[in-house]
């Protein structure tokens, strides 16, 4: 199939509903129930790979907090802004004008023209037609990497603590992660001696998320040029997931795929959902070598068709007039960031700097009981309201630390703190 169009496209004309010959008889009761095995009626059972993966440490614990009225969240990593209003008009008008078709596979030529120019504010240079593929989110962009390019038993090396995605899309692919533990003393760096002695000198696949969730670590330059000259070295392929790239606030956002001999085995990652502050839309976008963006789309064409048309078009406002507006956000990200890492220094809180994205991932087994920030986090939001994340839903690299967000309201902000100061006394 061409990666040119729907898949609709090549669809017969038949009608797809069944001649009345070819259904089963009924008396308008209920369906026939399955048929019945040796224990009983069939059931669905999930696959092991599936069945392997505990449900997301985020949600369980949310779920718990969406029960009180009193709680202040600083656990979703979800801006508290709304889209900038010539993205939402843009998504009216093209309603509005019943665009509700399904757009090019790899998304609108006119999208991925203006995605093309964008990036290149990060020295990063990719052809609109044949290496940017558009996709549902980012998070479809990463399930795609993993799914288009990993054979069973295939190794992922995964920098941890880490998003809490990558490890399930990695064992859904059928590959093996590969946990590359970081460390509060140093800033959550990864390096070259890290990598090697968590064994990724054997592994086939590296995932960057930088600036980074949980930790709100970004690389510098020198950082960045010591981990691709490991890349190279050995063999390995790059999943680069920039999602936070706009929001980096000392320094340059410096990405993996602009250092000698990495474009070609790197897969970049982006999208709308947190600069833009566009999360429900579900836009994000691939970049890549023309073959690797063949391959994606092959698996995109036949799970997702196309990406929303109507995000598409507000994607397109987006980046073409909502500069402004990103940057204000980003100012205002920063003014927390500030706030937040103050206030914890000043409640004896161990935090390191972030330098991107809106998490900071304090240090709280000194004064968790028994060095447990889940429990810690648990008694929190159960004495004060406070829902923030135990790190260890990001891995183990996240054990005695807790996620917080500051994409949320200062006088929310200002308010936990208080509520903090209060528990810890």
């Amino acid at each position: 199939m061409s990666g040119n169009g729907p898949a609709d496209d090549e669809r017969t004309g038949t009608d797809d509903r069944a001649d009345d010959a070819d259904r089963p008889a009924t008396d308008g009761g209920a369906a026939e129930e399955s048929a019945p095995t040796e224990s009983g009626p069939a059931r669905f059972a999930p696959a092991d790979r599936v069945e392997s993966v505990p449900p997301s440490g985020i949600r369980e614990f949310f779920e718990v907090a969406e029960n009180r009225d009193d709680v202040i969240s600083l656990g979703v990593g979800e801006p508290d802004f709304t889209a900038p209003w010539p993205a939402r008009s843009a998504a009216i008008d093209s309603l509005e004008r019943g665009r509700t078709s399904y757009t090019a596979n790899r998304g609108m030529p006119e999208l991925r023209r203006a995605i093309a120019k964008r990036v290149a504010r990060y020295g990063q240079s990719y052809d609109a037609e044949t290496e940017v593929l558009v996709t549902t989110g980012a998070s479809e962009a990463v399930d795609l990497t993993f799914r288009a390019f990993l054979n069973p038993g295939d190794t992922v090396a995964l920098p941890t603590p880490t998003y809490v995605s990558y490890e399930p899309a990695v064992r859904f692919a059928g590959g093996e992660p590969l946990p590359v533990h970081t460390r509060h003393e140093d800033d959550w760096a990864l390096t070259p001696e890290s990598l090697l002695e968590a064994g990724a000198d054997e592994a086939d696949v590296l995932v960057l998320c930088y600036p980074n969730n949980p930790t709100g670590a970004t690389m510098d330059a020198d950082e960045m040029d010591a981990v691709a000259a490991f890349c190279r070295e050995h063999d390995l392929l790059v999943v680069a997931d920039e999602i936070y790239a706009a929001l980096t606030y000392e320094g340059d956002h410096e990405s993996v795929a602009t250092r000698p001999g990495m474009r070609e085995r790197t897969v970049v990652i982006n999208g709308f959902s947190k600069a833009y502050a566009m999360t429900g839309l579900r836009l994000g976008y691939a970049m890549g070598p023309e073959a690797a963006i063949d391959a994606m789309t092959k698996v995109h064409q036949y799970a997702m068709l196309s990406a929303p048309t109507t995000a598409q078009n507000a994607a397109l406002a987006a980046i073409e007039r909502c500069d402004d507006e990103v940057e204000r956000m980003r100012r205002e990200y920063d003014r927390r960031r500030r706030y937040v890492v103050s206030r914890l220094r000043e409640l004896g809180i161990e935090v390191s700097e972030p330098g991107g994205a809106f998490y900071a991932f304090p240090r709280v087994a000194p004064i968790a009981p028994d060095g447990d920030a889940r429990a810690f986090a648990t008694e929190l939001l159960e004495a004060e309201g406070v829902a923030a994340v135990p790190g260890t839903a990001f891995g183990a690299g996240g054990e005695g630390h807790i996620r917080i967000s500051y994409a949320t309201g200062l006088d929310d902000l200002k308010e936990a703190m208080t509520r903090l100061e209060r528990f810890l006394s």
